[in-house]
């Protein structure tokens, strides 16, 4: 037996996961609605960070990506860009500087 022929169709398997973990990465998580956690679980959201963007939240929502950089400190283009590359929407929309 080819075994080749074996390994073709774990090869199938695997794109396929892999692809669902992409599409699992790549799901939206709105800041306006976001819990404690899901914050945390971006990359470069920190405690204090976390805190900062809650409580700001927690006066009014965000209307959009300058109203969170304005209202934020510490957020500028750069980590804008990375939270929005990491799936994070302000009224359902992704950084666009």
């Amino acid at each position: 037996m080819n075994p080749h022929r074996l390994a073709h169709p774990h090869r199938r398997v695997l794109g396929v996961l892999g692809a669902l973990c992409v599409v699992g990465a790549a799901q939206a998580l709105e800041l306006n609605q976001a819990s404690e956690a899901e914050l945390d679980g971006l990359r470069g959201m920190g405690p204090a960070l976390n805190r900062q963007v809650r409580l700001a939240r927690a006066q009014h929502a965000f209307t959009d990506w300058a109203d969170f950089q304005a209202r934020v400190a510490g957020v500028g283009a750069a980590k804008a860009r990375a939270f929005s590359e990491q799936g994070l929407t302000v009224n359902g929309q992704p950084y666009r500087p």
